[in-house]
């Protein structure tokens, strides 16, 4: 097999333009995907910097993660001159992205009728709570909809709702805006139009739901959460071993139960009849996992290991965040890229999991400061450079 490049990654996207009107997660993270695949992509933040830039707490990784690989244009999007700006730009863009409030962006005049009448051709992307229905004028965050499409109970023990612990619905729903726009960009090669696209939160939390709806119908019950389901596989389940560590291990066949039982020692539950098959387990599974965790936890976390490795069945320490840094995996395989970001601080991110051709996606810019491409993005709509200075002393513009 070919080596994995990445220091100048794959662009497939090349030479789309995307205009970016987001915050948050959602809708940065759509951006973050055209952009990692080469799409010029301009977020599109107040003078005074995107508010997300200032959060703290969960929120101080957002802006860093999600916004590398795009320019930033510091624009008073509110002003005339602004409102200017912003339709010369579309006319030249193949893109925009927003997920402001409901009905935000047609307030301030940039919907996707008065924008589209400006270019015909431009694919509109908006990221909202919900999809056309009762629901769509509310406001809706990724721990709302994890609440309110049944996430939350599957991810917590009985009576604990608990959210992901990652902003997993904005992610994916930014990923499904993705996927549309990369089926529009497709169609307009026939059709030579541009369309509208909307993506949801609580609509997405519904498809990652499908699974446990689908379940509910074949069996008549309720659907059990997470920590409380049966699993499908005998053992499959997190253990503990003699040094205070934990190991994830999952046995999900026949082949896979024979290589365990020799790599631990234990003929004798391979040649046991109560156990011959995986639902046999199942069924003993009252006095046999009790027996499974005796026998991990007699062992260190490395000899566990070691013997998972060696029976090549499922398995993986509990990792933290952190642990990322250091993994073996992500380092060799090119998946952490080199990041300086906006306060200077240098780290190691993840990059868009995919390869093409043998060839990861690189980092082409970091993550931006306020406006940084302003100027050379006015430049490019053809503003002289003392129309740009006037509009910076005015406060439409900053960066500069």
């Amino acid at each position: 097999m070919d080596s994995i490049h990445t220091s100048s990654g794959k662009a497939p996207l090349k030479g789309i333009v995307v205009l970016e009107f987001a915050h948050a997660v959602m809708g940065p993270a759509c951006g973050l995907l055209l952009a990692d695949m080469g799409a010029d992509v301009i977020h599109i933040e107040p003078p005074e910097g995107d508010s997300t830039r200032r959060l703290r707490g969960f929120g101080t990784g957002y802006f860093s993660f999600y916004n590398r690989n795009k320019r930033s244009l510091a624009l008073d999007i509110k002003s005339e001159q602004g409102k200017y700006i912003v339709e010369q730009l579309v006319q030249h863009a193949d893109v925009l992205i927003e997920n402001f409030g409901p009905g935000t962006m047609d307030r301030l005049g940039y919907g996707y009728e008065a924008l589209a009448a400006k270019n015909p051709r431009v694919i509109y992307c908006s990221l909202k709570g919900f999809l056309s229905g009762p629901y769509e004028r509310r406001h809706a965050m990724d721990e709302v909809v994890q609440m309110m499409g049944g996430l939350a109970y599957m991810t917590g023990p009985v009576g604990m709702p608990l959210r992901a612990g990652t902003s997993v619905v904005d992610i994916t729903g930014g990923m499904f805006g993705v996927i549309g726009i990369l089926a529009a960009l497709y169609e307009r090669e026939h059709t030579g139009k541009g369309q509208y696209i909307k993506s949801a939160l609580f609509e997405t939390t519904a498809f990652l739901m499908g699974q446990h709806m689908a379940y509910s119908a074949i069996t008549q019950e309720p659907v059990p959460p997470m920590p409380a389901r049966v699993s499908a596989w005998s053992v499959y389940r997190v253990f503990e071993t003699r040094d205070n560590e934990t190991v994830f291990i999952g046995i999900i066949s026949e082949k896979h139960w024979e290589r365990f039982c020799r790599a631990f020692a234990r003929e004798d539950w391979l040649n046991d009849p109560r156990l011959a098959t995986n639902n046999d387990r199942i069924a003993q599974r009252a006095w046999f996992l009790p027996a499974v965790e005796d026998m991990i936890r007699s062992m260190t976390k490395a000899e566990v290991i070691r013997r998972c490795e060696e029976a090549e069945i499922a398995f993986a320490p509990i990792a933290r965040p952190e642990d990322l840094f250091d993994d073996v995996q992500l380092n060799q395989g090119g998946s952490l890229l080199t990041t300086t970001l906006p306060d200077g601080t240098v780290t190691k991110l993840p990059t868009l999991p995919l390869e093409m051709d043998y060839t990861r996606f690189g980092l082409r810019r970091n993550p931006p400061q306020i406006g940084e491409h302003t100027r050379e993005i006015l430049q490019e709509c053809g503003l002289s450079d003392k129309f740009i200075a006037k509009l910076s002393e005015q406060g439409v513009i900053g960066g500069l």
